[in-house]
């Protein structure tokens, strides 16, 4: 076929590939804003305190940003399909309906239903999936499974909800920080 150089579309594949090797704390803080990174911080101790496992909480966390980024990157250079661009709203309703369930579930005692939530998560995990269908690499696709099975486990959410659990103050922030973001209209 015709040789065909696009300078876009080898920054973005750049960008990708960097991002793929650095998802370090620095390159996330300059990606991601102050209230998500307050909330980041918040599950990567929630994630070790449940795991009982520093590398694999740090590597769901790393997996998590990565994802994260990388969906930006895209957004923001326009990658997305006009049938791409609805499940970007799909999700984004998806992701709204689940930062208020979270708040909801910890601002009203005892409506906690660790199935709802993870229904939840797990409809987002097909959204992320199916937008980035043709994007993205199936080793990504693999860190968006690890990120979504793990937050979305009944266990783990049952050790976040505890009401008498070592959890609630970082339940408590991710709250606090979910909400802002609510109110800013971020989700």
């Amino acid at each position: 076929g015709p040789d065909v150089f696009s300078s876009k579309n080898l920054a973005l594949q750049a960008q990708k590939k960097i991002l793929s090797k650095i998802a370090s704390k620095t390159m996330a803080n300059m990606l991601i804003d102050d209230t998500s990174s307050e909330i980041f911080d918040e599950l990567y101790k929630v994630t070790k305190e449940h795991t009982h496992n520093k590398k694999e909480a740090h590597k769901i966390m790393k997996d998590l940003i990565k994802v994260a980024i990388k969906i930006g990157i895209l957004y923001r250079h326009n990658q997305f399909s006009q049938e791409e661009v609805v499940v970007v709203e799909k999700l984004r309703k998806k992701l709204n309906q689940t930062a208020m369930t979270i708040v909801s579930f910890y601002e009203v005692e005892y409506t906690f239903d660790r199935n709802v939530l993870s229904k939840l998560l797990h409809e987002c995990k097909d959204l992320v999936h199916e937008l980035v269908q043709r994007h993205l690499t199936p080793r990504t696709h693999g860190r968006i499974n690890h990120v979504f099975n793990h937050f979305a486990d009944v266990e783990f959410l049952s050790t976040l909800y505890s009401l008498d659990g070592d959890c609630r103050p970082n339940l408590k922030r991710m709250c606090e920080g979910i909400n802002k973001l609510l109110d800013e209209k971020v989700l």
